[in-house]
């Protein structure tokens, strides 16, 4: 595990198992993710998944939410969209609530 420069909002960057994680809580939840999923408990775990929210257009760039897991949970029966949280920016609290009025997609913040 090697660590990289620190950020504006004091995560530190993780390189493990040939992967790079925004912070060590995301590592860390990443680590118990994979356990969840060797026990059978989640099935199709991803990492960083984009979901465009306004699409591009000629004057702007598309707006998107990247999810830092998404894996369908087997006891509740659905896909879970998750995302590791530190601090919570307005930006992120505004994509979190497009996200849900154009997808009507939740997150669990961890």
């Amino acid at each position: 595990m090697r660590w990289l420069k620190e950020s504006k909002y004091h995560n530190k960057k993780v390189r493990a198992d040939g992967m790079t994680f925004d912070s060590t809580k995301e590592y860390s939840r990443w680590c118990e993710l994979k356990l969840m999923e060797r026990a059978g408990e989640i099935v199709g775990l991803k990492r960083q998944l984009r979901i465009e929210l306004v699409p591009k257009t000629k004057l702007y760039r598309a707006v998107t939410y990247v999810a830092d897991f998404v894996y369908f949970d087997k006891r509740a029966g659905k896909t879970v969209y998750e995302d590791v949280k530190g601090m919570k920016t307005e930006v992120y609290k505004i994509k979190k609530k497009l996200l849900y009025w154009r997808h009507g997609i939740e997150i669990k913040e961890t």
